[in-house]
C-alpha cells in the first residue's frame, strides 16, 4: 500500500509499505493493505511504517489525523 506522512511544506515519509503502525485517539491500530476505509485523530506517540524491505521508519508525533483507504494512508501531521 502507498503511505504518504506530511507536514506543512514537508514531506516525512512516502512509498510502498507492508503495514503502519498509528496512536489513534482511542488506541494504537495498525493498518494493513485492503484495510477498510477510516479517518481518525492521532494522539502524541511514534509511527512505525514498515516498508516492503521490512525496514522500519519510526516518526514521534504530537498529533496528527489519519486517512485510510484500501490501498492508501495518508497522515498528516
Amino acid at each position: 500500500m502507498n503511505v504518504r506522512v506530511l507536514k506543512i511544506n514537508e514531506t516525512v515519509f512516502v512509498g510502498e509499505a507492508l503495514s503502519v503502525d498509528v496512536p489513534g485517539i482511542t488506541g494504537d491500530m495498525q493498518i494493513l493493505p485492503g484495510h477498510e476505509s477510516l479517518a481518525t485523530v492521532l494522539r502524541i506517540g511514534a509511527i512505525v511504517i514498515t516498508d516492503t524491505e521490512k525496514q522500519k521508519h519510526e516518526v514521534e508525533i504530537e498529533h496528527g489525523y489519519l486517512e485510510v483507504t484500501p490501498n492508501q494512508v495518508t497522515i498528516i501531521l
